[in-house]
């Protein structure tokens, strides 16, 4: 018995297939690696003093570091002075924490609770005003759906007194 050969299809071999498929996989995976970067102002980014932007890094990841396994329905988390510590006035606190809240329940973390912060970004609009992009990551609260879940969001804070405040509010 002979084997009966098929015949070539013109234009696509069975290696520029795969080729074609491996790309395509490799390109939504780029796509799906991480958040996009912050995006520059209109003026474009400054640089800042090295003192500065090192008074924000302390600042930034001592605050997002507290909110990694905290709940956030609940009044010890509200009334936690050292995360107000971080705000200028308790308004601007109220805000703050009314918005992440928020954003915890509506990307469907377990208990409100972010199990893990990440600070991904900084970017300085000028000497005394900056952009953090933060990554907070947990576990998925939808029934039936075990796994980990993300919410990233980009905070602004601001240099006065001598000191970085979160400044809430839209970018």
């Amino acid at each position: 018995m002979t084997a009966r050969r098929r015949p070539a299809q013109r234009g696509v071999s069975r290696f520029g297939v795969g080729r074609a498929a491996a790309a395509s996989i490799l390109a939504l995976w780029a796509c799906a690696g991480g958040p996009a970067p912050l995006p520059a102002p209109d003026h474009g980014a400054v640089a800042a003093p090295a003192e500065v932007a090192l008074a924000l890094r302390r600042r930034a990841e001592g605050f997002y570091l507290r909110l990694a396994h905290r709940r956030f329905d609940t009044l010890e988390t509200y009334h936690d002075s050292i995360m107000r510590d971080h705000f200028s006035s308790l308004d601007l606190f109220f805000d703050y924490y009314a918005d992440l809240a928020e954003d915890l329940v509506l990307a469907e973390f377990e208990r409100s609770r972010p199990t893990e912060v990440e600070v991904l970004e900084f970017l300085f609009e000028d000497p005394r005003t900056a952009q953090v992009l933060v990554r907070f990551r947990g576990n998925d609260g939808r029934p039936l759906r075990p796994g980990s879940t993300q919410l990233v969001r980009a905070d602004r804070w601001e240099w006065a007194d001598g000191t970085w405040w979160v400044r809430p509010g839209k970018l």
